[in-house]
Order: C-alpha cells, then structure tokens, then sequence
C-alpha cells in the first residue's frame, strides 16, 4: 500500500509538472547523474587495448556493481524516510523524476505539431530527437509510424516499468530499474566498441522489461476499446520485432488502432528489412499520432486506476 500510494503520487506530480526545464538547467535530472557515471566507466573500463573477454568482464562488473550500489543507497533512503510522519509522499517526491509520463507525451506532441504546421523538414527534426534511425528518408507515413513507435516503446521503458518496480520494491526498485535502463541506452548496443562491455547491461534490460512490456501491451489492449484485436496482434506479431520486450506494446498499439508499424527502415544509411506487424492495417498517416496520443492517456488512467485499487487492497483488513 505505501509503495502504491508513493508511486500513485510520483506519477501525478510527473503527469502534472513533468520534469521543469528551470529545475533542469539547475540541477540537471537522476538519470543525466547515472549517465555522467556510466560514461566515466566506459571510458575507463572500455578500452580498445583490452580484449573482448575483459571487455565483457568490466561490463559485468559495472552492471552489477552500479545497479546493486543505486538499489542499496535507495533502500537506504527509503528506510530512513518511513520512520518519519509524511514518509510516503517523501518517497513519492524521489520517484516523480524516474517518471518520464508527462515528457514522454510532449516529445510525440512535438512531432504531430511540426507535421501539421511546419511540415515535413520541421517533423523529421522533431522525430529525430526520438528515434535512431535516419530521419531524411521519411516520409509523413515513415514520421508518423516512427514517432507512435517510440510512443509504445517507451510506454513501457519509461513508465509502466518504473511504476511496475516501484510498487514492488519502493524507490529502490524504481532507482534500480532506471539505472539498468539508462546503462542499456548507454552502452548496450551491438556495436564493435559495445558489443561486449555493454552484453551484461543489455542483457539486464531484457530481463527487467520482460514483465511490464506485456503488462503494456495489456493496459493499451484494455484502453483502446478494440481489446480482441490488440490482444491477438500482441500475441501474434509481437516475435516479429528484434527486441524480446518492445514488439508487445508496439503490436497492442498498432492492433487498437488498426495500424501497421514496423517495417523497414534506414538506420545510419543501411536499411533494414523488418517487417510488419499487424501487416494487414493501414499506413500511417499524420492523424494517427493524436489517436496514439489519446489511447497513452487512456492507457495511463487504467495504471493509476491499478494503482488505486492496489492502495484500497491494501488499506483493507
């Protein structure tokens, strides 16, 4: 119940103020902190004179060693804070910056905006600041697909998650999760300088997104009002994405809106053959982007309804 009432009141503070630009410029954000840390042990640790197998050894280590050290200081911090009277919203307070709701919703925002007032060059910069692949090889189709994709994606990476381990584990496990997520976009990549330091880390992030990436795809499949369709696109496409996590609440979002994402796409001038989920639905078009925006906030207003319930489970006797 506390654990619930303190992530229930991080995710409205985020939902209401996000992350301040003012408060950035002052003292930057948890995750930039864990990112300046990561990237002095890749540099340190990661050198081109070591070899692959002590490579991948530092990147065990540094995995291991900066998510259990993040996971004790929190635990640390949320014990000393329950023996005070307003513990909780204290707890709360902590764990409204690990919740990226609000920015994640402007983000997408931005992209539809830019599309519809500035046109197509205006909404390639905007999807640039969302996606890795090559903005200059979009289209409005190719815009639209890659900004809903990085809506469910991150649904899931940026706020379902948090919320999942929060309520399990506290600010320790909200902290955890978002150290283990911040190394992975850091350096668990498949490239020759991270395929081994970064193996531990993105191997880590798989493990921790394998729950609430399907509880994603069932909160989209509950608030789009099509739960049979997404459900079984879910189930039936999502094997077809090259991440073990992400395809379930890509394919519950393209199943509720009856779109198809995926596809191939050009990343740094290669392009790949991926291919469709939910191949059968329509292109993507501009207007797609608010209809994914609404079925986000539909889909949050069922978590904090969760959260709720577990919070009245949890008062009662």
């Amino acid at each position: 119940m506390t654990f619930a009432a303190a992530i229930l009141l991080g995710l409205l503070i985020d939902r209401a103020f996000g992350w301040p630009d003012r408060l950035y410029r002052q003292i930057g954000h948890p995750v930039t902190w864990i990112g300046k840390v990561i990237s002095t042990l890749d540099t340190q640790l990661n050198r081109p004179c070591f070899s692959p197998q002590q490579r991948k050894f530092f990147g065990i280590i540094t995995c291991a060693t900066l998510t259990l050290v993040v996971f004790w200081l929190a635990a640390r911090v949320q014990s000393a804070l329950l023996t005070l009277p307003l513990g909780t919203v204290a707890i709360g307070l902590l764990a409204w910056p690990l919740i990226a709701a609000r920015s994640l919703h402007d983000h997408v925002q931005a992209v539809a905006t830019a599309l519809q007032t500035e046109g197509l060059e205006a909404g390639r910069n905007a999807v640039a600041m969302i996606v890795g692949r090559d903005p200059s090889t979009l289209d409005e189709a190719g815009i639209s697909r890659a900004a809903i994709e990085s809506l469910a994606e991150n649904a899931s990476d940026g706020v379902i998650a948090p919320l999942l381990w929060g309520v399990i584990f506290g600010l320790p496990g909200i902290a955890a999760y978002k150290t283990i997520n911040t190394l992975d976009s850091m350096i668990g990549y498949r490239t020759e300088k991270h395929a081994a330091f970064g193996w531990a880390s993105a191997r880590l992030d798989d493990v921790v997104n394998y729950p609430p990436a399907r509880l994603t795809a069932l909160l989209f499949a509950l608030a789009g009002g099509r739960f049979q369709a997404a459900f079984t696109t879910a189930r039936r496409d999502a094997h077809l994405h090259r991440s073990p996590n992400a395809g379930w609440p890509e394919a519950a979002m393209a199943g509720a809106l009856d779109i198809r994402l995926s596809g191939p796409r050009s990343y740094h001038g290669t392009l790949t053959d991926d291919p469709w989920v939910n191949a059968t639905g329509a292109d993507t078009t501009p207007d797609d982007i608010p209809r994914a925006l609404s079925l986000y906030t539909q889909m949050l207003w069922w978590a904090m309804a969760a959260l709720v319930l577990l919070i009245i489970v949890g008062a009662t006797p």
